[in-house]
């Protein structure tokens, strides 16, 4: 007799990891790749932060945390919002959380019932509607345009048939490296507040901006979920850590989901991220090379058939509108890899109706890296084959 597998497990692949399993598959062989796939920075933690894990490694015992962090790790949180947003945010209302995934989830089941709709922009990022489908809450995907920047707007969630119970934004966005302004946070929060609607803000890509700092919702809606991670500004991606920033009225149901789900975030990642703080010139040089990078994608890409650009105000990524070259960005990315070496992730990960007509570019990596990249993408002719 053939077991069952749950309805609830049968969401969507997460498909740029299984472009990355590609690609590293083709390295196995020998054959080298160039990665523009993955959104994950190519520096490692700074210094201070592996001299802390060596020394927590010695002198601690490594056992459980509190469920809701290390204190230490969450009064620095606390300052950190007063130092980067001029925002007073109690370390009380600050949970540390297994990354930023882990914090998705959490949010998702504290703030959502079985049943409810959560609205979003799509392009975007596609672990949200995978985890509120494996949750058995509907993802409600607001179609977004280029003129909209591809965030959401009122107007898309005036145009609702059904009422929805929460919107999330992300700004910086993956995969459009858009941000929201401060009026356009406001009027999306003021909607929320005045309809009932949770606001939930994926902030993972604040310090990563160009020429603007992004917004937090914090500064418009007190009681907004804000999620955030020391996974791409901060370098420290396999740490495996990330926080959210909750109303006090949930900070007991969220602790108690924790405490069963996840016990405490990681040990180790929490003391050694307590020294981070004190690492932002290092980390300031990682975004000059990410806004060099940028810059030469933003030059290059044109001059290879990629004309059309979503702006790139922050993250680091390029979505591009491959609709000129190609009517399947799937197969069209497993070309790119398997002629030239270079790996991208198609639209179809970040747009189900849509997606086959672009292309993510991420620019985490070397800025050497890109340079390759581009130069065999401008002598790369796949419309002629």
């Amino acid at each position: 007799m053939t077991l069952k597998i749950a309805q609830r497990a049968r969401v969507d692949p997460f498909i740029v990891m299984d472009v990355m399993r590609a690609a590293n598959e083709r390295e196995a062989t020998g054959a080298g790749v160039l990665h523009l796939e993955v959104g994950q920075p190519g520096t490692a933690a700074p210094w201070p932060v592996l001299e802390a894990a060596r020394a927590a490694l010695l002198d601690d015992r490594l056992g459980y945390t509190d469920a809701l962090g290390v204190p230490a790790l969450r009064e620095h949180l606390a300052q950190h919002y007063q130092d980067f947003y001029g925002l007073k945010v109690g370390a009380e209302r600050i949970i540390v959380t297994t990354g930023s995934s882990g914090a998705f989830l959490l949010a998702f089941l504290a703030a959502f019932d079985h049943g409810d709709r959560v609205a979003m922009a799509v392009p975007g990022y596609p672990a949200y509607r995978n985890i509120l489908t494996a949750l058995g809450i509907q993802p409600v995907l607001l179609p977004s345009k280029a003129g909209d920047r591809f965030q959401p707007t009122v107007e898309l969630l005036q145009r609702e048939p059904e009422r929805v119970d929460g919107l999330i934004v992300a700004s910086p966005s993956n995969p459009t490296g858009t941000m929201l302004g401060d009026a356009e946070m406001r009027e999306l929060a003021g909607y929320c507040r005045t309809n009932g609607v949770r606001l939930i803000s994926d902030e993972i890509y604040h310090g990563l901006s160009y020429g603007r700092s992004a917004v937090s919702a914090l500064t418009v809606d007190n009681e907004a979920i804000v999620i955030n991670s020391f996974s791409k500004y901060f370098s420290m991606t396999g740490w495996r850590l990330g926080w959210m920033v909750v109303p006090e009225g949930v900070v007991r149901s969220m602790e108690c989901l924790l405490q069963n789900l996840f016990i405490s975030a990681p040990t180790l990642s929490q003391l050694a991220a307590c020294t981070v703080f004190g690492c932002h010139d290092a980390l300031q040089l990682n975004v000059t090379h990410y806004a060099e990078s940028r810059e030469l994608l933003l030059q290059r890409l044109p001059k290879a058939g990629f004309e059309d650009l979503a702006p790139a105000d922050g993250a680091f990524y390029i979505y591009a509108n491959v609709e000129r070259l190609t009517n399947d960005s799937a197969v069209f990315c497993r070309r790119m890899l398997s002629e030239i070496g270079v790996a991208t992730t198609p639209g179809v990960d970040f747009d189900p109706e849509n997606g086959h007509r672009f292309v993510r570019f991420s620019f985490a990596g070397s800025t050497p890296e890109i340079a390759e990249a581009t130069e065999r993408l401008v002598s790369w002719r796949p419309w002629s084959a």
